[in-house]
């Protein structure tokens, strides 16, 4: 028989094996719902669901475990795979590839393992909004088809490892 212990574990297990997965923040910064983010391309849903960050400063880290699939050559962007399944890109403000790098300090290459709170880039905000670019970074999840339920958090500020998105399969 098992025990009480064995049974909470059951109940409230989130993995591999569950229906319900979390992503939780890679910023500390202000939520912006992903329908009021300037570019139509995220607005729109057309790259998938998910939230939008204007962030309080330069340091973005893993909202997951997994592995990075991309990183960007112009570095304003990075490709995710949680070890679930999660298919995730967090695309650093607006129009921001025209920046051809210049303020993005990626610290991981395509192929590393990472955990969620792995350094993932450092970015400057003074020298991107000096260029006249918004912040706002939109974190999608590419293969949003994947899930039954894509909910964001209902906070208006988050900190990183705050959940963000809870998924159902």
């Amino acid at each position: 028989m098992a025990s009480f212990g064995d049974f909470l574990a059951g109940i409230f297990k989130t993995g591999a094996h569950s229906n319900v997965l979390t992503i939780v923040s890679p910023l500390n910064g202000k939520i912006v719902p992903l329908d009021k983010v300037k570019d139509e391309a995220f607005s729109s849903g057309t790259l998938g669901k998910g939230v939008a960050i204007i962030p309080d400063d330069g340091h973005l880290v893993s909202p997951l475990n997994g592995k990075v699939d991309m990183v960007i050559d112009s570095k304003h962007a990075i490709a995710l795979i949680s070890d679930n399944g999660i298919e995730i890109l967090v695309h650093i403000g607006m129009d921001t590839v025209t920046l051809k790098g210049s303020g993005f300090t990626p610290a991981v290459a395509e192929g590393d393992v990472v955990k969620i709170g792995t350094p993932l880039i450092d970015f400057d905000i003074p020298a991107i909004q000096a260029a006249g670019f918004s912040l706002e970074t939109p974190l999608v999840i590419v293969n949003s088809d994947a899930f039954t339920e894509i909910t964001a958090t209902k906070a208006e500020h988050v900190k990183q490892g705050d959940i963000l998105l809870t998924l159902k399969k």
